[in-house]
């Protein structure tokens, strides 16, 4: 089955000061070993990036950059969005049916908002997802703490099934070394 690897809105504006997601430093770790493999693989990267049209994270500014520490190749595709969902007024969809793509591998942040989204989304799209159980991160919010929402939506998303295509949790050190769409568990 080929695959992509989706990295949503790994933005140096998300991983820094007040706001900073939870554990980012780690995330980045993990991102960056399944990046390598789903490389080695010979499968995409994608990097996503949100913008604003003013303000935070405007297109071009520090903190619309990725984040420092995120390893990215020559090779690598990018998408610039607008929205939670990568796929709205994106050219997502067209980059990965031109690749012949069928499951997606997902992490990234912020959970709650652009990786739901974007998962949910996906599988609307009819693409299996793999949720990087481990690689996707949250600033949490006045309900619940970071480590609540990741695990709260590790759960969720692993239990959708009226789409068709399911996502799977996986860490990622069960990722690293499988060729992508290995059923890795």
């Amino acid at each position: 089955m080929k695959t992509a690897l989706l990295v949503i809105d790994m933005q140096q504006g998300l991983c820094e000061g007040e706001g900073r997601a939870h554990a980012s430093d780690e995330v980045i770790a993990r991102i960056n070993q399944v990046a390598a493999s789903v490389r080695a693989a010979g499968a995409p990267v994608v990097f996503i990036q949100h913008e604003s049209t003013s303000g935070y994270l405007e297109h071009g500014t520090r903190e619309w950059q990725l984040a420092d520490g995120l390893e990215v190749q020559p090779g690598d595709l990018r998408v610039r969005k607008k929205t939670p969902d990568a796929f709205l007024n994106t050219d997502l969809e067209a980059l990965l049916k031109a690749r012949g793509t069928e499951e997606l591998i997902v992490c990234g942040m912020h959970t709650e908002f652009c990786v739901d989204t974007t998962t949910r989304r996906a599988l609307a799209l009819g693409y299996p997802v793999v949720l990087v159980a481990d690689a996707h991160t949250s600033a949490g919010n006045a309900v619940l703490t970071a480590p609540q929402v990741i695990a709260h939506h590790n759960a969720t998303l692993t239990n959708i099934s009226s789409f068709g295509p399911r996502v799977r949790a996986v860490n990622s050190a069960d990722l690293i070394g499988t060729a992508p769409g290995a059923s890795a568990q």
